[in-house]
């Protein structure tokens, strides 16, 4: 991370703390004109100022070298999820839980209806992906098996293996499953 990067995140963390440079230097005891240049990478802060920088933050020390991201930016809202709804299906649904795509990881979660399934034909993703039941039962296709899955029963399924879901039942079927990489 270079002096220029160090600074923005400082900058963007002393804001979203609604601290102005003054209130930070006199926590601090560095002076206006020093945090100034440290925000604006003119100035290479020694790791001693970094520790004071980031006990006045009321931050850990290491969060300096990562990207900065407001808490509102982690969160999904149950009315602002992007969706999916596959209407040949029978309106399957499927909902992304995470943010974005943006991580290593995403959750998604999936509604069958009655008597319908996620595809066709089996598919391959090229990550892992680990399911939970979180409502009613499924019939899982898995490689050359198929498994019935009830409520609170989970899978993991290995990269590249086919797969396929369906809700043979007449009630509605939840599954909730954390995807690496994200593809959805």
């Amino acid at each position: 991370m270079d002096n220029l990067e160090l600074g923005k995140t400082i900058a963007k963390i002393r804001k979203s703390k609604n601290y102005t440079i003054k209130q930070l230097s006199e926590l601090t005891n560095v002076t206006s004109s020093m945090l100034s240049q440290i925000e604006r990478g003119l100035s290479s802060p020694s790791l001693n100022t970094l520790r004071v920088i980031a006990d006045a933050l009321e931050i850990p020390l290491f969060s300096l070298f990562t990207e900065f991201v407001p808490t509102k930016n982690l969160i999904t809202r149950a009315n602002s999820r992007k969706k999916v709804i596959i209407p040949s299906s029978n309106n399957w649904e499927y909902s992304l839980l995470s943010p974005d795509l943006s991580g290593s990881i995403e959750m998604v979660l999936m509604k069958l209806p009655p008597e319908s399934q996620s595809a066709e034909k089996p598919m391959r993703h090229i990550g892992e992906e680990v399911a939970y039941v979180l409502a009613g039962e499924v019939v899982l296709f898995i490689g050359d098996d198929v498994e019935t899955l009830y409520h609170g029963d989970s899978v993991k399924i290995p990269p590249g293996m086919q797969h396929k879901w369906e809700n043979k039942s007449d009630q509605d079927a939840t599954v909730i499953f954390a995807i690496t990489p994200p593809t959805f």
